[in-house]
């Protein structure tokens, strides 16, 4: 029998082999880069970026096993499929965004991200709170539109948690995780500065409007299916317990007739 191929465990250990490498090669650069370059024509890397590079990769190699907490721990069942795509996105942000540097190398690479994320944390939020709502120790059942409201609160809020993060990052440590800073160096100004943070806010709302609004409509779908199914029980019970009547009158009847006979 062929053995099927466990690729949560596989896209995990590449991950995580992925990180380890990434932060050796983030301290070797911070021990050997210069603080501020100087020539400003001239734009390379500079401390301050290795610096956000193995914070970045140290948070990814926490995070990264916070399915397993849920489920071991919490005893929270994750779907396999939604843990390989937390994994994949951990590894398209960290190591292609910030070591391979595909953030300044590939346009709307960050947006593109950022959709992702909202959309995942959206149907999180849903898997999350449906769970609990279906829990047999929760008396509380909550309606379809608390629940979607629920799933796209969860998901605002963790990115609202995320740009809190890189605004700390970049006050404490001197980072650009808020892309306050174009490649070269120039400071952006005023509404140039907020742009990034706003897009980024933006995105994750409409990328977890969509995913909440599609299921919303499935849970409403399967409520109806589910009303439907018990219509056509009741009425199935009530043909049966008809049926029965007439055979017990019929039966009746019957004795009736044979003890008039007598």
């Amino acid at each position: 029998m062929k053995k099927t191929r466990d690729w949560e465990k596989i896209i995990r250990n590449i991950l995580f082999i992925t990180l380890i490498f990434s932060i050796g090669y983030s301290i070797y650069k911070i021990a050997t880069v210069p603080i501020i370059v100087n020539d400003p024509e001239i734009y390379t890397h500079v401390k301050s970026d290795y610096v956000l590079m193995l914070l970045q990769c140290m948070l990814g190699l926490v995070v990264m096993f916070l399915p397993l907490f849920l489920e071991n721990k919490l005893k929270f069942d994750i779907p396999n499929h939604m843990t390989i795509l937390y994994f994949i996105f951990l590894y398209c942000a960290i190591y292609l965004g910030e070591v391979r540097s595909f953030y300044y190398l590939v346009p709307h690479w960050d947006t593109v991200l950022h959709a992702f994320s909202g959309a995942m944390l959206g149907a999180f939020g849903y898997i999350l709170v449906t769970e609990l709502n279906e829990s047999i120790n929760t008396t509380v059942n909550l309606s379809p539109f608390f629940v979607a409201l629920f799933a796209f609160s969860f998901a605002l809020a963790v990115g609202a948690v995320w740009e809190i993060y890189e605004f700390l990052g970049d006050g404490l440590f001197g980072l650009n995780m808020q892309k306050y800073r174009l490649e070269n160096g120039t400071l952006l100004i005023g509404r140039e500065a907020l742009k990034d943070t706003m897009k980024d806010l933006i995105i994750d709302t409409l990328s977890a409007l969509a995913v909440v609004l599609i299921g919303y409509s499935s849970v409403k779908l399967k409520i109806k299916e589910r009303t439907e199914e018990k219509k056509g029980e009741t009425n199935a019970n009530r043909q049966s317990n008809e049926i029965l009547r007439r055979r017990q009158r019929s039966q009746l009847c019957r004795s009736n007739a044979l003890r008039f006979q007598r």
